[in-house]
């Protein structure tokens, strides 16, 4: 950070604080300007010295969204995270029906989850005990269509039954592969199988998350 802080910057400063800490999201400039009872212009000069500062960082140059910065220069707090939908239940093990619906949501951290739309599904079974993935995890995944040989995927069986397997594509059928020994693949009919998504991630708790 470069030199102290004027008293029109911190006023900035903690405006933007108590809007992204109440809605988890940063105000355009017009409306902090309006709050804030000064010009457009005003918002956008003061707005430029915090970032010469490194206390704050816009998306682009142009950028709408603000971020407000920590000390290691990343983007602080609430911001750092996404919302991610929980949907319905899917299996590892002995498949059950798929439920499109929220269940709940979980928070997982956008520098690392960067792609849009995910969605997460609650896995029951020990299938997948051999990739990580445990009865009660929540798998994250990025919407997909596709798939290919040896991904782990979210899919629909038959329409209805959901489950998460490492995928396979052979000449006549698909084959859908636990990651534990006591079970069997399973091998499918090309008009049997709709890809979800791609399980990219897996979330333990409240605080234990995994890459895949």
């Amino acid at each position: 950070m470069q030199g102290e802080i004027t008293s029109k910057q911190q006023q900035l400063l903690d405006y933007l604080q108590s809007r992204i800490n109440a809605s988890g999201t940063s105000p355009s400039l017009r409306q902090a300007a309006a709050d804030l009872g000064v010009s457009h212009t005003a918002v956008a000069q003061t707005l430029a010295r915090l970032e010469e500062k490194g206390l704050v960082r816009r998306e682009g140059r142009y950028g709408r969204r603000i971020h407000l910065l920590n000390r290691a220069g990343q983007p602080a707090g609430i911001q750092r995270f996404c919302e991610v939908p929980v949907i319905g239940r899917i299996t590892a093990g002995l498949p059950m029906y798929a439920q499109q619906e929220w269940e709940e949501s979980i928070l997982v951290d956008a520098s690392v989850y960067k792609d849009v739309n995910l969605f997460a599904l609650r896995v029951k079974g020990d299938s997948m005990t051999g990739a990580g993935i445990v009865h009660g995890d929540l798998a994250v995944c990025r919407p997909r269509q596709y798939a290919v040989d040896g991904e782990i995927v979210a899919a629909l069986i038959s329409g209805e039954e959901a489950t998460v397997k490492r995928f396979f594509i052979r000449s006549d059928h698909i084959l859908l592969k636990p990651e534990n020994p006591d079970y069997e693949p399973m091998r499918c009919g090309f008009d049997e199988v709709l890809v979800q998504g791609k399980v990219i991630g897996i979330q333990r708790g409240p605080e234990v998350m995994q890459r895949l």
